[in-house]
């Protein structure tokens, strides 16, 4: 099997994990505060995290020079989760995954003022297609729109803003540290909160939170290996197979059909990020040098 195949491979798997952990968010949202899910989930990740660290060279890879940055960018994910469970909950799975779909958007229209980085006409175009996108699954002041679509615009710039930090400073800082103090933040934090949002969970609820713990280092992990094995330009665009799994996930448990909008609206913004990543390809290659 070829690494590029591999890459794939471990891309759509990793966007499988994805999207039932985002299908058990929803489910635990119809109980539980967002901030109860999220204190559960990075409580069961964290330890495993820890692990994959010890495995991955020893924990001595966790330490850090750089405990502001390691805590703006916890405070940053845990906006992130807290914003797309809340809208998890409010939406239906598919179109929720759909406007999710912005984010990579975000992440190429701030990183000109907070990176110095320019935006190619080509570029441009693309963002602006997407954005178009946007607006047909939402739909603003129709009857369809649902204040649920900005808890999810919202933390797409949330994660747009945690992609940014870790473009910045990924380099100087390794990979297991990143994620590990990413996820201690939010814990952190949620777990003040506990005394005035608990709600105790059902036998069946305890699985949930422990499921989309380990689901959610699964995905890490596999998306990880995605990018170790494959270019980036191959194995990105796998990420849009969240769209199926969210249709389906949704029929299987909601009984949710997404009306044409959303699948109009979902081709605009996937096609916008093939149209990105496709031109970030070609940039790179016309850089790279020949000899």
């Amino acid at each position: 099997m070829s690494p590029s195949l591999k890459g794939i491979l471990y891309m759509c798997a990793g966007v499988l994990c994805l999207a039932i952990g985002d299908a058990i968010a929803k489910w635990l949202g119809e109980v539980h505060s967002p901030l109860q899910i999220i204190f559960f989930r990075t409580l069961v990740s964290l330890p495993m995290i820890a692990l994959l660290a010890h495995f991955g060279g020893g924990l001595a890879k966790l330490r850090s020079r750089r405990p502001v940055v390691h805590l703006v960018r916890g405070l940053i994910y845990t906006g992130t989760m807290f914003f797309f469970v809340l809208g998890l909950t409010l939406l239906p799975l598919a179109e929720a995954t759909a406007i999710a779909f912005v984010a990579p958007l975000f992440v190429t229209l701030l990183s000109v003022p907070l990176l110095g980085e320019k935006i190619d006409p080509p570029v441009l175009a693309a963002s602006v297609l997407g954005f178009v996108g946007v607006l047909v699954v939402v739909r603003p002041g129709g009857d369809a729109f649902h204040p649920g679509a900005l808890s999810l615009l919202a933390a797409a710039v949330f994660y747009a803003l945690m992609m940014i930090t870790a473009r910045r400073y990924g380099a100087r800082e390794h990979l297991w540290a990143m994620v590990f103090y990413m996820t201690l933040v939010p814990m952190l934090l949620t777990a003040v909160t506990l005394p005035w949002v608990w709600q105790t969970p059902l036998p069946w609820h305890w699985l949930g939170f422990l499921g989309a713990g380990i689901i959610g280092v699964g995905a890490t992990a596999f998306i990880t290996m995605a990018f170790r094995h494959a270019p980036a330009a191959i194995a990105a665009p796998f990420d849009y197979t969240a769209m199926l799994w969210a249709v389906l996930l949704g029929w299987w448990f909601w009984g949710e059909m997404p009306d044409v909008w959303v699948f109009v609206g979902s081709a605009l913004i996937i096609g916008s990020g093939l149209a990105i990543a496709y031109h970030d390809r070609r940039t790179t290659l016309k850089r790279r040098p020949t000899s």
